[in-house]
């Protein structure tokens, strides 16, 4: 199947649930690789968390063609799930893999590096996601093998191979790609990749929809509203693939990045100036966004966190 860029542009939530089955029960793959865009090409993940049955593919697998080579977009989270996503790239096209960008250092952006690194292709990543995958790797490792099992198999710690600080540009065949860090976001390191010419972004965890977004205990989300404003909005990108959920345009993952994080900081911000405590903040009411995907694994947490982060601010 290939999405059309109407389709991309009105997809929504209503195609997204964590009930659906498998996509592509022939490979390792959640969902076969769409053109979202001439050349521009991405395996769209689960919106559920990582399972056995989805070999831990709930994050976008994304690949350029350029016309002198291949430049993919995360390692996948798996050994068996980059091969799968290089099995589909083969037979799209005989231009090798020359790059390969880990959007940040979480386990379904590095842990298929090493299949990648065994193919001799460079890995790309930003220096704190590098920092935060040589520190927490092991225990990213091990998290995946338990769900992953008999499907971790092959899998090994790969970092990457290059790191930068503000930008990395390639320029690749017909296309000039730029990797940017924006700034303070979902984790460390979260990485942008901005295609200029073809006005679409690979926002990474920068931006999702179609399934809430989680706030870690290192995202810290006045920063990550502040780089939106400051430097991801401004891209004006017409296509935007998020790191979860499917192509789609700036106004839904503004909705439901931007617009979420401002709602639930405003719903906190009422229950502080209340007098409210930690214990009742977790249920502050979150209903206009309780049909995304992960919102029962996330809500609450997600609440407790910023009232944690907002208490001191």
């Amino acid at each position: 199947m290939r999405w059309t860029l109407a389709a991309c542009l009105i997809a929504t939530s209503a195609t997204a649930s964590e009930d659906i089955a498998d996509q592509y029960p022939g490979s390792a793959l959640y969902q076969k690789p769409v053109e979202v865009i001439p050349h521009v090409w991405s395996a769209i993940g689960a919106t559920a968390p990582p399972t056995y049955e989805n070999t831990g593919h709930n994050n976008n697998l994304s690949f350029l063609v350029t016309g002198d080579g291949v430049v993919v977009v995360n390692g996948g989270a798996a050994h068996v799930l980059a091969k799968a996503l290089h099995d589909e790239i083969k037979a799209i096209t005989d231009q090798p893999v020359k790059l390969v960008i880990n959007e940040n250092g979480q386990g379904h952006a590095m842990l298929g590096n090493s299949y990648w690194a065994q193919q001799g292709v460079p890995i790309l990543a930003h220096v704190d996601a590098a920092v935060e995958f040589e520190e927490y790797g092991a225990q990213i490792l091990g998290g995946m093998q338990r769900y992953n099992r008999d499907k971790a198999e092959g899998t090994v710690l790969q970092g990457p191979t290059i790191t930068f600080e503000d930008e990395y540009i390639v320029e690749m065949g017909d296309m000039r790609i730029e990797v940017l860090y924006l700034g303070p976001a979902h984790s460390p390191g979260d990485i942008s990749v901005w295609l200029p010419e073809e006005s679409l972004v690979i926002a990474g965890d920068m931006a999702f929809h179609e399934r809430m977004l989680p706030i870690f205990e290192h995202t810290y989300t006045a920063d990550w509203l502040e780089t939106w404003e400051t430097a991801f909005e401004p891209l004006n990108a017409t296509y935007v693939i998020p790191g979860h959920g499917h192509p789609t345009n700036m106004a839904q993952v503004r909705r439901y990045t931007r617009d979420y994080l401002i709602w639930l900081r405003a719903r906190i911000g009422e229950h502080l100036d209340a007098g409210g405590e930690l214990a009742d903040a977790y249920y502050v009411d979150q209903s206009p966004f309780a049909h995304l995907d992960t919102f029962d694994e996330l809500a609450t947490r997600n609440a407790g966190r910023v009232f944690e982060q907002m208490e001191f601010e």
